[in-house]
Formats: C-alpha cells, structure tokens, sequence
C-alpha cells in the first residue's frame, strides 16, 4: 500500500515538472519577434518580396548584352523534292546531305528607341552524301544586325519607367507586410491574455463564491438571511463552476491559436504576460499624412497604376501603324574547306523596311485607342477617390490613437476601484450589510472593469502599429522603418 502510494506520489511530481518545463512566459516584444520569424504570414510576405526581386532582376538584365550560342547538330536530310525543268516541267531529285550549322552573337537591346542590336560569326558545313558527294563550308566571320520599329511602342523605355516603382510598391509592401503580422499577433496575444485573466477571475469568483455559500449556510440556520438569499448564492456558485468551465476551454483554444501562429510545438504552454503601460506618444495628423504618402505602398501603387494607364494608351496609339527597320552588314565566304572558308570576303548587307498600315479598318484601331483613353480616365478617378478614402482613414486613425491613451488611463482606474469595491462588498457581506443582489452587482462590475483594461490596452497597442504599418515609420525612436533587402533575399 505504502509502494502505491508513493508511485502515485512520484508520478504526480513527476507530472508538475514536466509540465513546469513546457510552460512558457511569454511577452508582447517576444510574441511580435517570434511571428515575424516564424509565422506563416511572414514566409509569405517573404517569398512575394523574392518574386518581385526576381522580376526586377530580370528586368535589369535585359538592358544588359546578351551573348547566345544557337546551332544545328547535325541536319540530316535524305528525301525527294519537286525540280522546275527549263521548259517548264518537274522532276523529283533526291537530297542526300548532312549540313551542320553554329552562330555566336551578341545581342544588345537599345532602351531609348525600343530596338536590338547584335554582332553575329556564323559557320555552315553541308555535304553531300554517297559517291561522287562533296562537301562545302560558308562562313560569316563577323555580322551586324540593327532591327528598329519605327512606330511602334517602345516597351523597354516604358519598363525603365514602370519597373523601379514596381519594386519600390514591393518593399514597402513587404515592410506593410511585417508590421500586419505584428498587428495580427498583438490580437492573439490579447486574446490569449484575455482568456488567462478571465479564467483566473472565474476561478477567484469560484472561491469566494463557495466560501460565501458556506458562510450563507451557517447564516441561515441562525436565521440571518432568508432562504431565497441561501438559493441565490448556490445559484451564484453553479454559475461560477460554470464559468470555470467554459474559460479553461477557451483559453486552450486562444492558446492553440496564438501558439499554431508562432509556430511553436503543441507541448508548450504559453502563459502571455500583461505588457507594461504604454508609452506616452502624441502623434501629429500632419506627420502621420506626409510620412504615409511619403513611404506607404500605396504611395508607389498610384504611380505605378498612373504609368501602365499612359502605357496602354500608347500602346493602342502604336499599333495604329507599323514600320520595322531590319539591317544587316558583314562579310562572307564560302569554299570547300575551313580555312579557306574564311578568306577572299565579300560583302553581306541586307536592308528591309517592312510597312503595316491599315487602309481600311472600319475604326478598329482607333476605337482601341478610345478605349485605352477612357481605361485611364476610370483609373484616375479611381485614384482620386481612393486618395480621399486614405486620407480620411489616417485621420480618423491618428484620432483614435490620440484619444485611446485617455480611455486606457480610465479603464485602469476603474479597473483599481472596481477591485477594491469587490473586496469591500465580500467583506460588507460577511457581516450582513449588503445583500446578495449588491454582492453579485459588484463582482459583475469587477469582472467587467478588468475586460474593458484589457481591451483598452489591446486597442492602443493595435492603433500604434496600424499607424506604423502606413507610415512605415518609428514614431518611438522617431525613425524610417528600414529593413536589409539584399541579406532577407538571401535568408
């Protein structure tokens, strides 16, 4: 019996200090440092700010040479083919021939007229199979391409334009991004902390509930208190049981949540501490305005939307006609063999100029530029309109934050008083001054004047970095968020 009794023991110690090892204190600055590490949503908000890194690199490289090695090994062809006689007939001859070709170029697109230059040496061999075959070499040491359109769009000179502000739009929406899934933490902290304080304030309810039935008990039988007041404080002490409950079981869900989001293993168990008073920060609407339009996404998203508007519209206005210019200047040579292939050069030049230009389109074309012209009409009303709307959320914004610090300071008060009016009340009612219906009236406001000092704080906390996330700006430190974009590519 002795031997069961301490293996109970044992394994009931045993069971506290493995669970004393996985609980986890946890606060604000560590929640908000663990999820811009770890969290789904900032994974993603990373591998968007590579994509985009990718693109503009791509972009930069085709405004850099480009060097290309193109070519045929082997070409075999052993088939018939139609030959024109000189008096007009056909006949079929058969081809027997192994041809192989190669071409080595350098290519260079021309940014500011939208054309591709490029410095070519190219070598052929072709011979002719089964007897009597021979075999021929062709070569174009050096060769000069220049292909222009003379019209057209210059989409490159565009890119040069669009590009840079599609990558900016990009980092600051990375930066956005960082400080949404501290905004989205600060939530779940909160309500995981919400959850802890309820459950304790459920628990102390629970206590003093039970205690306060058996002092009833005692009362009633010396006819102290009626036996409807005894049924109330049962009643009181079921609800409490209640209540512990149903906290525990929302507390485990707030804690999966916050610890699924962070993260972290499933044995943890996170005990959220309350952060410390907020620091005392008066922020300016003006500032918050220029800072925002200054940094913000949104900011670099009107002038990117701005510029691919103009950029269809010159687009349709390009394809009203078309003219290509294709040049090319060199040397050639051919003979039977390598070396003398590439002797007594001659002369290659090609000029083309290739001309589209519709007589009779029924307004197609035109219609198109119309309709481009009208798109970007529509994007900058649109932009006037969301211009308004973001002006009016920062002001309301920065009101509210200003405005929050005053209600934190007065739900903490209440809170304060509210403590001491319960504890005052348990005591009144120990000695028969107050009712029941006081007791309970005072717990309530208790338990409510400590959620309301919660949710205060949660709110000026989450109004500080919805600020930040516009602004992309430390108005603690009084400094430009900045972040390292070369080495987070890298990580």
């Amino acid at each position: 019996m002795k031997k069961n009794i301490s293996l109970c023991i044992a394994a009931l110690l045993l069971s506290v200090a493995l669970k004393a090892q996985n609980e986890h204190q946890i606060t604000l600055s560590e929640a908000i440092t663990l999820a811009r590490v770890q969290s789904v949503d900032a994974a993603v908000a990373l591998n968007q700010l590579k994509t985009a890194y990718w693109e503009y690199r791509t972009f930069k490289a085709d405004l850099l040479p480009e060097m290309n090695l193109t070519g045929t090994l082997p070409n075999y062809n052993k088939s018939y083919s139609s030959y024109q006689l000189e008096d007009g007939s056909y006949k079929y001859v058969r081809n027997n021939t192994l041809g192989l070709s190669g071409e080595l170029s350098v290519d260079q697109n021309i940014w500011f007229t939208g054309g591709r230059l490029s410095l070519s040496s190219s070598l052929e061999y072709l011979k002719q199979l089964g007897s009597g075959g021979n075999k021929q070499f062709m070569s174009i040491p050096i060769g000069l391409k220049l292909t222009q359109p003379i019209f057209g769009v210059n989409t490159l000179k565009w890119d040069r334009r669009i590009e840079p502000v599609r990558y900016a739009e990009a980092k600051a929406t990375f930066i956005t991004a960082t400080e949404e899934v501290t905004m989205k933490t600060i939530t779940y902290f909160f309500q995981l902390l919400l959850s802890k304080e309820t459950l304790a304030t459920d628990r102390q309810n629970l206590e003093n509930a039970d205690r306060l039935y058996e002092v009833a008990i005692a009362k009633r039988k010396m006819g102290q208190i009626s036996e409807n007041e005894l049924l109330q404080l049962k009643l009181t002490a079921l609800k409490a049981k209640a209540s512990v409950t149903e906290s525990e079981s929302d507390l485990n869900a707030k804690m999966f949540q916050l610890r699924s989001f962070l993260g972290l293993s499933e044995d943890e168990i996170l005990e959220p501490v309350m952060p410390e008073l907020v620091p005392d920060i008066v922020i300016e609407y003006n500032k918050v305005l220029n800072k925002a339009q200054e940094r913000n996404s949104f900011a670099q998203n009107i002038r990117r939307r701005q510029l691919e508007a103009d950029y269809n519209v010159a687009t349709a206005k390009g394809n009203l006609r078309s003219i290509d210019l294709f040049a090319s200047i060199g040397y050639s040579s051919q003979d039977q063999t390598l070396s003398e292939s590439y002797r007594n050069l001659r002369d290659n030049q090609i000029v083309q100029v290739g001309v589209k230009i519709p007589i009779l389109d029924w307004g197609k074309r035109r219609g198109k530029v119309k309709v481009a012209q009208s798109n970007r009409d529509v994007v900058l009303s649109q932009i006037r309109q969301e211009q308004m709307n973001f002006n009016q959320n920062i002001f309301l914004l920065v009101e509210n934050y200003n405005n929050q610090a005053a209600q934190l300071d007065i739900a903490n008060e209440a809170d304060q008083i509210a403590q001491k009016r319960y504890k005052t009340s348990v005591e009144t009612f120990l000695i028969g001054k107050i009712s029941t219906l006081d007791l309970n009236d005072s717990q309530n406001a208790k338990d409510e004047a400590r959620q309301k000092f919660i949710s205060e704080m949660y709110s000026f906390w989450y109004y500080y970095y919805q600020i930040r996330s516009l602004t992309l700006w430390d108005f603690r430190n009084d400094t430009e968020l900045e972040v390292d974009f070369e080495e987070v590519i890298k990580s």
